[in-house]
């Protein structure tokens, strides 16, 4: 058979995805009517509390069939999370959990039981003011923050758990597939699309039968919900039912893909956040399964339920929840403050690890570098037009012979790899490579014989290794879910398998959805196996996250004292612990420049807070130089900044355009390595606590309801606002600011100062990015450029301050090696810097880094109100006398060369 690789993976089209129509589960848990028959009832004599006092167990029993569920509720995170998990009871097979996905010895927390009646009862959750009421004719869930209700499930009686049943005896085969009797159960009638479904050319055997959950979660009191990505839509989730398909959560490969459309994207991450101007809570679905979100709106009162529950007028959010199999698995996280869901999802998943400082520089990347002299073409090219490159990357073509053999070099074009990473890392600079977790069907290549060998490969449902198409052509996918199988892999990351790998090289992961080119949805069947007779449609989420995770232990283990680095396409739940991720092939088009905000700000409130988009688009030339230069401007604070560039398109780093737009993306590049302090000390702070570096402006303006809705800008952490032009020809943006009590912006280019709350005309030639810094903050910087970021870490820092209304100021810096693990063991500073009363305070919050040679090389202060007479550093009895100069005007008041090191705390006082 041949099979033009490049040829499907280029054309393909929506219709080769499902629609909900197209998939039998997804009809049935759909098509459910809201509170026509809701069956499922509390055991009332079932109910139990465990002995350890955090959790309680009852059973759940459907009034029509008779079958009987296992509920347990537990109280976590000091009685900020609920947890509900729902599973068959003695089923005829065991249903997958994502186990992995969280973090292991989660503490429980005290849960009380009490009000227990045959009505129902209720659980008081720690010393909080949070509980659950649970209503047992029909079941329901109510989960109360500081004892306001906002959210509750099965409310609309859409709970649908499909139990394992025998498949029905066929005609003339009595008997065939059904229980002994002293192992039968109660049976629900199934008739659409149950036990095998076909799509296109493809049909999936579904040899256990239906076996689809769901439930509905209402939103109480809240107007807008976010997150559940990935896709390529709004920020504010839309509406869905009665207009459109459910927000589709199934990981594929689909490029070219359509914006502002539930469709499924790369990854999958089932968090769903809401958020009003009295709070913010979360609800994360905890399955790896394919799964379908409707969302919809409705008044006080909708269902007969809710009236019941709130008082006065309210919007609430109607969400509908179901997946293709596995357990009902949800977290209500309780906030009551975004910051609070932040943690208490990172409490439950994990946060991003710091990142090497390189990695957070700019990353050169195309389709493909086609030899080592190339590369080294590209590192010499941006020392020459003085644009600063952390890292360049090579895609399949390296391979031995072009074949796609990963973790083999070409002997031709990469003849000395140890020579060209090492020449990249005496600059600062990093060599990025490709591995896929297809692997070439050749019995002359070693990672496919032990594969085989092994038995670490993919089965397909007869139980052979899954043979299928991708880039190599004849390819099998290695079974992550075994753990050999991962072992195995994270060992070829030994330099010894892999020459070159003893110099600093990290990893791409791409096309791990899995993607398939010969598969249905270009993917594996659902119906394959992997290790312990887990199907892949029970773990098909998950399959990126599992090679992430072997392919981060490899590197770790081998490099146990390296901060590696890892880009994935597809994620899940807890993918954030071990790598970054980016929106997969977007287009070089303004539409698509437009839908990576909110994009970015999807993923980063659902905790893949390491996100970027390819600049400028990955498919076809740009339309012109100026999307070129607004892209990069776009993607100045993104948390990943990467070029990236199809193998059909024009050369296209920064320095091969017009000297316009050369000089105007050097601009943007200078804007983004000064601020690199700022973005570090975020990356470190979202290790501790979850809290995104890149933020939507509610999250520091939780009150403003104009931020709600906004998503063509956004907050770097609390300090900067970020409104980039986004449009064809436009030279001025409608900025709107946002406010909390007296709040004021300044612009950092030209330092005009706007007042918050209201909406100005700002103008944005070519050459600008409205970035603006909000008032009361301390903001770091770094001022000299260098070829790349590690290179600055002992270079001086500066601090802008722009006072607030009361003349204060506060921010944070953070300092260490830039690439080891050694700031896990205390060798870091973390510093506040707080200027109050007229003087400038730094002190070590925490750690002790004494190797560090930063030293303070500039402070500014904004809305300084007079010229003062002199600036002293106090030291004891001791006062050093500091040059400064002053507009009165603009009211700046800049002191030149303090000196004052970052490992001892200091003052600096203005009279």
């Amino acid at each position: 058979m041949t099979i033009d690789a490049k040829e499907i993976a280029l054309n393909i089209k929506q219709s080769n995805f499902k629609t909900c129509d197209q998939s039998g589960y997804c009809r049935r848990q759909r098509n459910q009517t809201p509170n026509e028959d809701n069956q499922w009832l509390v055991v009332s004599d079932s109910v139990t509390q465990s002995s350890d006092g955090h959790s309680v167990e009852f059973r759940l029993k459907n009034s029509h069939t008779g079958v009987t569920l296992q509920a347990l509720i537990y109280s976590l995170v000091s009685g900020h999370v609920i947890r509900l998990k729902v599973n068959e009871i003695n089923g005829l097979r065991h249903r997958f959990e994502a186990k992995d996905s969280l973090l292991p010895d989660i503490p429980l927390s005290a849960l009380k039981l009490a009000d227990q009646t045959a009505d129902g009862f209720t659980l008081h959750l720690a010393d909080t003011k949070n509980k659950a009421v649970i209503t047992a004719k029909p079941f329901r869930i109510d989960v109360y923050s500081d004892d306001k209700l906002v959210i509750s499930g099965n409310q609309r009686g859409l709970f649908k758990f499909e139990h394992y049943r025998p498949k029905p005896a066929e005609s003339g085969a009595e008997n065939e597939g059904q229980q002994p009797p002293e192992q039968q159960q109660p049976v629900e009638e199934c008739t659409d699309s149950c036990w095998e479904e076909s799509f296109k050319s493809h049909t999936d055997t579904k040899p256990y039968g239906p076996m689809s959950v769901g439930c509905d979660f209402t939103f109480v009191d809240f107007e807008h919900v976010y997150g559940i990505p990935e896709h390529a839509d709004r920020f504010a989730l839309k509406n869905t039912k009665g207009s459109s398909d459910p927000y589709r959560l199934f990981n594929v490969d689909i490029n070219e893909y359509e914006l502002e459309n539930p469709m499924a994207l790369y990854g999958a991450y089932p968090l769903m956040v809401a958020h009003s101007t009295s709070r913010t809570v979360g609800l994360l679905w905890l399955n790896p399964s394919e799964t379908w979100i409707d969302i919809e709106s409705a008044n006080t009162g909708f269902s007969g339920l809710i009236s019941n529950l709130v008082s006065g007028e309210s919007k609430n959010k109607l969400t509908h929840w179901f997946s293709e199999t596995g357990v009902v698995d949800v977290f209500f996280l309780l906030g009551p403050k975004s910051s609070d869901v932040m943690e208490q999802n990172a409490k439950l998943t994990g946060t991003t690890q710091l990142p090497p400082l390189y990695s957070i520089g700019y990353h050169q990347c195309r389709w493909n570098y086609w030899s080592q002299a190339e590369v080294s073409e590209v590192d010499s090219a941006a020392d020459d037009h003085d644009i600063p490159v952390d890292a360049i990357w090579l895609d399949i073509e390296y391979t031995e012979s072009k074949s796609k053999k990963y973790f083999t070099w070409d002997p031709h074009t990469f003849s000395d790899p140890k020579s060209l990473v090492s020449n990249l890392t005496s600059k600062g600079r990093r060599l990025i490579t490709i591995i896929d977790p297809h692997i070439k069907k050749d019995t002359g290549y070693h990672i496919y014989t032990e594969g085989t060998k092994n038995s670490y490969f993919m089965k397909n449902n007869k139980d052979e290794d899954f043979d299928g198409w991708c880039w190599p052509g004849s390819s099998m996918w290695v079974d992550y879910l075994n753990p050999e199988a991962a072992k195995w892999w994270g060992d070829k990351f030994n330099p010894s398998h892999f020459p070159g790998f003893d110099g600093l090289v990290d990893i791409w992961n791409d096309m791990n959805e899995p993607s398939v080119f010969s598969g249905p949805e270009i993917s594996a069947p659902r119906d394959n196996k992997h290790f312990g007779g887990v199907e892949h449609r029970d773990v098909h989420n998950m399959y990126g996250f599992l090679m992430t995770k072997a392919t981060y232990t490899g590197l770790k283990e081998h490099r146990p004292n390296q901060r590696p680095f890892i880009l994935t396409r597809s994620f899940f739940v807890g993918s954030q612990r071990y790598c970054a991720a980016w929106t997969g092939d977007n287009m070089s088009k303004w539409e698509h420049l437009r839908i990576t905000i909110p994009m970015l700000l999807s993923h980063s409130i659902a905790g893949i807070t390491f996100i970027g988009a390819d600049i400028p688009g990955f498919f076809f030339n740009p339309e012109s130089e100026e999307l070129v230069v607004r892209w990069y401007q776009t993607s100045v604070f993104h948390p990943f900044f990467r070029g990236h560039a199809h193998l059909d398109t024009k050369r296209r780093e920064p320095w091969t355009f017009s000297e316009p737009t050369k000089l105007a993306i050097r601009d943007v590049f200078r804007m983004r390595y000064q601020y690199l302090p700022l973005m570090y000390k975020l990356f470190y702070e979202n290790e501790r606590s979850g809290m995104p570096p890149m933020r939507p402006l509610w999250m520091t303006f939780p009150e403003d309801v104009k931020t709600f809705a906004t998503d063509d800008a956004y907050m770097l952490g609390d300090a900067l606002l970020v409104h980039p032009i986004q449009t064809e020809g436009q030279t001025s943006i409608e900025v709107y600011f946002p406010t909390s009590g007296s709040t004021s912006w300044i612009d950092v280019k030209n330092h005009h100062v706007y007042g918050g709350g209201h909406s100005h005309s700002i103008q944005a030639d070519i050459n600008t990015i409205p970035v603006f810094q909000r008032s009361g903050t301390v903001v770091p910087k770094r001022e000299r450029m260098r070829r790349s970021a590690q290179l600055t870490v002992e270079d001086p820092i500066s601090l802008d301050i722009f006072l607030d209304s009361n003349g204060s100021a506060e921010g944070q810096l953070y300092l260490d090696d830039g690439q080891t693990f050694n700031y896990k063991s205390g060798q870091h500073i973390y510093g506040k810097t707080q200027f109050q009363r007229k003087t400038l305070s730094y002190e070590i919050i925490d750690g002790k880094y004494d190797a560090s040679k930063a030293w303070l090389e500039r402070v500014t202060i904004f809305g300084y109100p007079s010229k003062p007479q002199k600036v002293v550093i106090t030291s004891g009895e001791k006062t050093i006398q500091l040059a400064f100069k002053y507009d009165s005007q603009k009211r700046i008041l800049v002191v030149r060369k303090p000196g004052l090191a970052f490992t001892n705390k200091w003052q600096i006082k203005v009279t």
